[in-house]
């Protein structure tokens, strides 16, 4: 059994991690933790978050000085649900020892430190760290998951767009001309568990933010390959991301190029669904499943794709959870089909 251990396991992901994990039949929960000052330290997960009322034997303990060292000694795997600032700051500790760390903040996705600036706000400094990172999207970089010591676990809404487009863009279908369209509607468990007026039940209707700005948008740029127009959304909903995405393709190309594109490229991987129609979000709501459908105007050679999934499980902790298995040989929908 891999002894594993989360950090932050009081939020939306970090309990859905707890939960996936208690359930993996390779895992073995040694430890669920928050920050020092968290107001949750000492409760029970099944006290936070009632779905969970069966795990009342998980119960949240403050980080202190000598749990980094604990942790990266001792564990097989450790799962970081954090601010982005605490997982920078804690890294270079936490991965010394035997311990393969699996980041979900967005702390080690952007390898160019003035971009990760610009977007996030403070500067990166655990350089050694965010060279040794890998981008941890499951179904495109499994092999260097596999030898990876930190992996960058993607953002829900990369993932939920990068699943989309990246079968165009290595099949060499898209119009480097024109830069892909991507609306995309999340639920309002994306924004995290803290209260804030704007996630308030009568506040939240359906509205774009983070407009030409978003800081998954260099995300996405960085591992498509090319620039995007990204507009986020947040939908009066609890859980999942409807991704439309709208794209250029190259003169000539065809339906049958499109529809070989997406077999070819996910062949072999149970966790995407190629669907005969348009997903919705329910479709995929506490599932691991990233599901896509496409379609193709041979006339003006536009193509709409969209992309469900479950930002709290593809977009978070099941993905995680698919990265563990890779680093640790295990097959990568152990504990989760």
């Amino acid at each position: 059994m891999l002894n594993v251990s989360i950090i932050g396991a009081s939020g939306y992901t970090g309990a859905q991690l707890v939960d996936l994990v208690h359930r993996h039949p390779a895992m073995s929960l040694k430890g669920t933790y928050v920050s020092q000052n968290s107001a949750d330290s000492g409760k029970s997960v099944a006290a936070l978050h009632g779905q969970y009322a069966h795990l009342s034997q998980y119960t949240l303990t403050p980080m202190s000085d000598d749990t980094l060292g604990y942790l990266a000694a001792d564990m097989d795997l450790v799962f970081l649900a954090t601010p982005h600032e605490a997982s920078h700051n804690w890294m270079p500790e936490l991965s010394k020892g035997k311990a393969k760390i699996l980041d979900l903040s967005g702390a080690f996705r952007i390898k160019d430190t003035q971009v990760f600036e610009a977007f996030y706000g403070f500067a990166h400094t655990a350089t050694d760290c965010l060279e040794d990172a890998v981008y941890g999207l499951a179904e495109w970089y499994s092999d260097d998951i596999t030898a990876a010591h930190i992996v960058a676990v993607p953002g829900c809404y990369p993932t939920a767009s990068l699943s989309a487009l990246k079968p165009l863009m290595e099949a060499g279908l898209l119009d480097s001309n024109v830069r892909p369209v991507i609306n995309a509607v999340s639920g309002v468990s994306g924004a995290g568990r803290k209260a804030a007026l704007g996630n308030s039940f009568c506040e939240v209707s359906l509205q774009a933010y983070g407009v030409l700005g978003h800081r998954h948008t260099p995300e996405i740029e960085a591992w498509l390959g090319t620039g995007v127009i990204f507009t986020p959304h947040l939908g009066n909903f609890k859980r999942g991301i409807l991704a439309t995405v709208t794209v250029k393709v190259k003169a000539g190309t065809s339906q049958q190029q499109l529809n070989d594109a997406y077999k070819n490229a996910y062949q072999g991987h149970d966790i995407v669904r190629l669907r005969d129609s348009f997903p919705k979000v329910d479709d995929v709501v506490n599932t691991p499943f990233v599901d896509l459908n496409w379609k193709l105007d041979e006339t003006s050679g536009y193509a709409v794709i969209t992309s469900a999934i479950d930002n709290t499980m593809k977009g978070a902790a099941s993905q995680a959870i698919q990265c563990a298995n890779l680093v640790s040989g295990l097959p990568v929908t152990e504990g989760l089909i």
